[in-house]
């Protein structure tokens, strides 16, 4: 994570901070998500049913995928300098493109768009990320999340 002065947040806006590195999406991820969520459709756990849908194999959920978001945007997001803590303060827009198959291998780019300061020492962050799959050119995902940043 890189840290800044809060009066020089806006000038990132519009700058791509990083790309993560990249994570593979294994059926055990998958199942595990679909435990904790009770979310046990067949095209997320069943293999050789999923193999008979356009798919040809198992996906992620996309609420897997979005989750994501914090873990892979740890180490490319731009922070205040003096940063207490930081907390998801919702997403803008979300819009699933194509789905996360098994085995997958995905990565977060995350651009700045906007910083506003919300009340003194705190400051919200407004991010465009892209979830990148593999050797696909379209990615899984464009979201913006919001963080809201105390310092």
């Amino acid at each position: 994570m890189t840290s800044v002065p809060a009066a020089e947040l806006s000038s990132y806006i519009g700058k791509e901070l990083g790309r993560s590195d990249w994570l593979t999406i294994d059926q055990e991820r998958i199942n595990q998500f679909a435990e904790c969520t009770g979310d046990h459709q067949f095209i997320h756990i069943d293999p050789e049913k999923a193999k008979l849908t356009p798919f040809g194999t198992t996906i992620a959920h996309g609420f897997l995928s979005l989750s994501l978001v914090p873990k892979l945007m740890e180490g490319i997001m731009i922070m205040p300098t003096g940063l207490k803590m930081a907390v998801n303060y919702g997403l803008d827009s979300v819009r699933f493109i194509q789905p996360v198959k098994v085995n997958s291998k995905v990565r977060l780019v995350a651009t700045l768009t906007a910083v506003t300061e919300k009340n003194p020492g705190q400051w919200l962050l407004k991010a465009k990320v892209v979830l990148e799959i593999e050797g696909s050119e379209k990615p899984a995902y464009i979201a913006e999340p919001l963080t809201l940043c105390f310092v």
